[in-house]
């Protein structure tokens, strides 16, 4: 994996943290998102002693800002003319704040306008290295999309707010991955477990199921594996391709979420 970019979002931490270090030791080079320099600049030296890789950059961005989303796009379509792989990692969970930077709700600027903007700025780049591939981190924690609230002013839910702006990631998935059929660009949704041992997990006051090195692996098993090259539009159960919440194969749906999307990230 020599010649592959790889840009991972989210890096500092979690399940993200493990992916880079697994990412570094397979020899990628990588592109990091956090938005704590100190973080940032600490996993860039933890992978440099664990695995001995100095092939790697960073850069800093808040998820809740489009317009710091949009500099990143920018500064990294400055320096790169390709990216191999993009891994949709950073996140909200349920017990975040609830308003971001913008002013909307947090985790659905996090976990679904933030990815949505970024991967739309990259596709230049993403379609020059193909065949390369898109990941999307989601869950299988899904509700559907209140279209007459989506910012759900008037009856505020963490849970239901943090599982509607996943199902929208996995709409976005389906939707991008029909619009680059043929380009060999592929486009996959996943859940990397449940209740993973993660920093969010906990200071949701949840109890942790699973270890978060499985859900890094079910990332770097996306982001690289030979066995699903090839395969586009589909959500997976870690490693499994599962179905998602029915209101992901609603086109129309689909649809009427783009047009609003289109609209709060303020581009054509």
């Amino acid at each position: 994996m020599s010649d592959s970019i790889i840009f991972l979002t989210g890096a500092t931490d979690g399940i993200g943290k493990l992916a880079a270090k697994k990412l570094a030791s397979k020899g990628a080079h990588l592109i990091l998102h956090g938005r704590d320099s100190i973080k940032l600049e600490r996993l860039m030296i933890e992978i440099e002693e664990e695995c001995h890789s100095r092939n790697m950059e960073s850069f800093i961005a808040d998820f809740s800002s489009m317009k710091e989303v949009k500099d990143l796009a920018n500064n990294v379509l400055s320096r790169y003319d390709k990216v191999d792989v993009l891994i949709n990692n950073a996140g909200a969970g349920f017990a975040d704040k609830r308003y971001g930077k913008d002013g909307m709700e947090l985790r659905f600027s996090v976990n679904y306008l933030a990815p949505f903007l970024l991967t739309t700025l990259l596709l230049p780049v993403i379609k020059n290295a193909a065949p390369s591939r898109i990941v999307n981190v989601s869950s299988a924690g899904q509700s559907s999309i209140n279209f007459d609230d989506i910012m759900l002013e008037k009856d505020f839910d963490g849970v239901r707010a943090y599982s509607q702006s996943k199902l929208a990631l996995i709409m976005f998935t389906f939707d991008l991955a029909e619009e680059l059929k043929g380009r060999q660009v592929t486009v996959n949704a996943m859940h990397p477990g449940t209740y993973l041992d993660t920093n969010m997990v906990r200071e949701a006051g949840i109890k942790p199921l699973g270890s978060a090195e499985s859900g890094a692996d079910a990332e770097v098993y996306l982001a690289t594996s030979p066995a699903v090259e090839g395969v586009t539009g589909k959500y997976f159960n870690v490693s499994s391709e599962a179905k998602a919440h029915a209101q992901a194969y609603d086109k129309a749906a689909r649809k009427r979420l783009r047009e609003l999307t289109l609209a709060l990230v303020d581009i054509d």
